[in-house]
């Protein structure tokens, strides 16, 4: 995220800090960091990210600082992920691997192939984690994902690969 990363220059460790808390919903609110309304030590955040808990500290507190990025900062969530609870629950997931993110209709194309051959979507994901030119598309789909139906799903729009897990 450029907005974001603009203000990290020349400060690698908050960066790695920062890429954290995006990564996984992290909120910072008055120089605290919060899963929900769970708030996360500097220590915990710290071992995540490979830094010492007084550079989480200081990132938290740029980012509150910062009217951008506390607007950024503030308004994360986390979010649940069937992706790899998928089999406990008689599911199946996948990750689609687009030709380019930027492409509208991928998960269009993707749902309506599904819908087609009767399966339901329980969740969609676009997962980009702060880079766009990473983004993916996790699907999870009741039951089993039939053998036939996984060539129609390769050869939708924008799709180069897909990972059936």
């Amino acid at each position: 995220m450029d907005r974001v990363n603009k203000y990290f220059q020349g400060f690698p460790s908050q960066e790695k800090v920062a890429a954290l808390l995006i990564r996984y919903g992290i909120s910072v609110k008055e120089g605290r960091a919060f899963c929900g309304e769970i708030e996360q030590s500097d220590s915990a955040i710290g071992r995540a990210a490979g830094v010492d808990r007084r550079v989480v500290r200081s990132t938290l507190m740029r980012i509150s600082s910062i009217p951008e990025l506390d607007a950024i900062f503030s308004k994360l969530q986390s979010m649940l992920s069937m992706v790899e609870l998928a089999p406990e629950i008689d599911c199946s997931s996948m990750v689609i691997i687009p030709t380019d993110a930027k492409m509208p209709g991928i998960l269009a194309s993707i749902t309506s192939t599904l819908y087609e051959n009767g399966m339901s979507v329980r969740l969609a994901i676009v997962d980009d984690s702060g880079d766009r030119e990473k983004s993916v598309l996790l699907v999870v789909v009741d039951g089993k994902i039939p053998p036939e139906v996984i060539p129609r799903l390769k050869s939708c729009r924008g799709v180069a690969s897909i990972i059936i897990k």
